[in-house]
């Protein structure tokens, strides 16, 4: 099996101004966020964004990263609205496409199918249709002739996904109570990136007989980045949970300028390495 051991330098720099990108985990959980940080740090802008969003929405539209935001919530969890990114919201500074949760996933699901798009009923008597206005219905052809969302495929040009232990060749597996999506993401790519909390070998990946958690097979995946803490300050369970302080600290810095800077010179203008450290350090 071909070895994938990669870097987050390494995998940012396969991203290009106006790329895709779709990013796992859900709201603050396991969130690929090591290579979030890389991004921060690369020159890279006008993305497209697709999440299940959490911090690492709000960071990259508060450096200004993101053209279009495409997502079914964005949220920190045990603070129910991201609050960059409410700012950035609140002031049309990004186009954004808001979808209900299953159409999002139906999305990537179409995607990863290559299909053009999904039939779903979600979205229906709602207002996602009037917001969003290029959504098309389509007609069941059989005899129900139920009237449907024709939701389309969402194509990325790369995703990034966070995993609790994978192998050199790009196996992935979680551990905590949830695989979310990001399968999914992997699929409707063109480019995937797994970071990792730990490789291992493949038969450690085995052990136990727990083939349920194996959601992330090599075919899927193009590089493995291994990152302990990489998912910090989001939860990472068993390995470990969310860091409410850190995580409090950052969304007070979204009506405070003064603590923004003091938080981004402190924690995102600095390498991984030293970031980990000064975590460690806490």
């Amino acid at each position: 099996m071909a070895d994938k051991r990669s870097s987050e330098s390494e995998a940012v720099a396969e991203l290009r101004d106006g790329m895709t990108l779709g990013i796992g985990g859900w709201g603050s959980r396991r969130k690929p966020m090591s290579l979030v940080r890389e991004l921060l740090r690369s020159p890279v802008k006008d993305l497209t964004l697709v999440s299940y969003g959490g911090p690492e929405v709000g960071l990259l539209c508060r450096y200004g990263k993101v053209k279009r935001l495409i997502y079914g919530f964005v949220s920190l969890d045990s603070i129910p609205l991201e609050p960059h990114f409410r700012a950035v919201r609140q002031a049309g500074a990004v186009e954004a496409r808001e979808l209900d949760e299953g159409m999002l996933q139906w999305g990537l699901y179409a995607a990863a199918l290559r299909l053009p798009f999904l039939p779903t009923r979600a979205g229906l008597g709602s207002d996602v249709m009037r917001i969003n206005p290029e959504l098309k219905l389509v007609k069941s052809p059989y005899a129900d002739g139920e009237e449907l969302v024709a939701m389309p495929a969402l194509e990325l040009d790369a995703a990034f996904i966070h995993m609790n232990r994978a192998d050199a060749a790009g196996n992935g597996q979680y551990l905590g109570p949830d695989f979310y999506f990001d399968d999914l993401y992997c699929m409707a790519a063109k480019r995937r990136f797994m970071s990792c909390e730990k490789l291992v070998e493949t038969r450690e990946l085995l052990a136990g007989g727990a083939l349920q958690t194996l959601r992330i097979n090599r075919s899927m995946v193009d590089g493995v980045i291994e990152a302990p803490g990489g998912a910090h300050f989001t939860e990472c369970p068993p390995d470990y949970g969310r860091d409410e302080t850190f995580q409090r600290e950052y969304a007070a810095t979204a009506k405070d300028e003064d603590a923004w800077r003091r938080f981004r010179a402190g924690w995102l203008d600095v390498s991984e390495a030293e970031y980990q450290a000064r975590v460690q350090a806490r």
